[in-house]
């Protein structure tokens, strides 16, 4: 027998021994997977039910409602409307809201963060003012939008760009500066300017740590257009948890809570596609079995 023949024979068996291996992992992966879901589900229904039995026999379902009353609570708003008119306009202006100071926030927190994070005497200059707007309480910063831009849209765009933009900008200042020094001064040998450094190597190696930033930053969009709207606003989910709040209604600000919370795990699924797509370039992570 050949060594070719000898050869190909040991190939072949090694992948007809790794195929069982390969499908009794998937296997494994799946049926954790499933369990995984299975104890998600179960501590949901336990929760709900505990609190409908508790609000039912044990303490005042004014004060602290009931799972019946949220779901009849959004069942009416879907189906009938809200005080405020229907809540798919509430959710829009919301929508808006959260992405237009997601989008100026972001993009604010990335460019400043990149470019104070590659010189050192703007970082230096404006490292106390920096430091002194990010000690500022920023919720607070929503009473006086209202005053300067009114009760329209602007003042909640405001409130959402200022809470996006610091958590943005912080990791985006920090990923330019651990970008690795020894790239930087090959590129620099093989003749690469200032530009060039910037977009071929400071910025990808620079956008995990933004992309990363980026999920809890929607977050921060979605509360700063809340918060603005519950401080003043004519639309909005935050105006109708604050009418509920003012009638006393503690199913509509239940209501409105869950459905801020399916707005904010759809962002973040989508914002998830988009980080897959664009960092495929990064090899998989020893740990990327262990997902949530």
């Amino acid at each position: 027998m050949s060594h070719e023949v000898v050869e190909q024979t040991a190939i072949t068996s090694t992948k007809d021994a790794e195929e069982p291996v390969g499908r009794t992992a998937r296997q494994a992966w799946r049926r954790r997977r499933w369990a995984v879901w299975a104890i998600r589900v179960a501590l949901i229904v336990a929760w709900l039910v505990s609190w409908e039995l508790t609000a039912t026999y044990l303490i005042d379902p004014f004060f602290y409602s009931k799972p019946s009353a949220v779901w009849n609570r959004l069942v009416e708003w879907f189906s009938v409307g809200t005080s405020q008119g229907t809540i798919w306009d509430q959710i829009v202006v919301t929508l808006q809201e959260a992405v237009l100071g997601f989008l100026l926030g972001a993009l604010a927190g990335v460019v400043l963060g990149i470019l104070l994070g590659r010189s050192r005497l703007l970082a230096d200059i404006c490292a106390p003012f920096i430091k002194a707007a990010n000690a500022v309480p920023r919720i607070v910063l929503a009473s006086l939008f209202v005053i300067w831009f009114g009760l329209g849209m602007s003042s909640k765009v405001a409130t959402a760009f200022v809470l996006v933009f610091f958590a943005v900008f912080f990791n985006a200042f920090q990923g330019a500066r651990e970008v690795d020094r020894n790239l930087i001064n090959n590129a620099r040998i093989l003749g690469a300017g200032r530009l060039q450094v910037l977009t071929s190597i400071v910025v990808p190696s620079a956008t995990s740590w933004i992309l990363a930033s980026l999920h809890s930053a929607f977050g921060f969009a979605l509360i700063g257009a809340v918060v603005g709207e519950f401080t003043g606003a004519d639309r909005g989910l935050g105006l109708l948890i604050n009418r509920s709040q003012g009638t006393f209604d503690a199913a509509g600000i239940y209501a409105g809570m869950i459905v801020i919370t399916v707005i904010a795990l759809l962002a973040e699924w989508l914002l998830t596609l988009a980080e897959n797509r664009l960092l495929k370039w990064r090899p998989p992570a020893a740990s990327a079995e262990v997902q949530i």
